[in-house]
């Protein structure tokens, strides 16, 4: 097995299951309903929705980044406001995060192992270690940073 492929096995527990740790992110999310998502439970922390979207806002980038772009989140698109709190918009931005997900999976799978060492698009003051194989473990860790937040904020509300 690749390491690409390696990393995308994990990424793809920390998202969707059969994690060593336990509940993945959208084992998390089972049973959130809209109220609850866009409820905060915790004076001036972010909620799951605004968690949900900034963790596909993430899925997004780094895939971009693989493709060679040069990508820098504003504060807007790094925590995306959520502008209608229906039931409707919610499946769909769980929806979007899956797919955005999955997209991010296959591209790590497609990549090659000997880019890994490759600095990342508009890393350059970023010290030499700032690589795609060090980007790649952070999404895994930032998902899972993320998905135990989540679920901190599914049991106070």
């Amino acid at each position: 097995m690749s390491e690409t492929a390696r990393i995308a096995d994990q990424l793809r527990r920390a998202f969707s299951g059969e994690a060593w740790h336990g509940d993945s992110l959208l084992e998390i999310l089972n049973g959130v309903a809209a109220a609850q998502a866009a409820a905060r439970p915790v004076k001036h922390a972010h909620s799951i929705w605004e968690l949900v979207l900034h963790v596909t806002a993430w899925d997004s980038a780094v895939r971009r980044r693989m493709a060679g772009e040069a990508v820098a989140l504003s504060d807007e698109q790094n925590f995306p406001s959520v502008m209608d709190s229906s039931e409707g918009a919610w499946r769909r931005a769980v929806e979007n995060a899956q797919r955005v997900h999955n997209e991010l999976v296959e591209a790590v799978v497609a990549f090659p192992d000997e880019r890994l060492s490759d600095r990342v698009p508009g890393k350059l003051n970023e010290p030499d270690w700032y690589n795609f194989y060090y980007m790649l473990h952070g999404v895994v860790q930032h998902e899972l940073y993320h998905a135990g937040q989540i679920a901190l904020l599914k049991k106070a509300g």
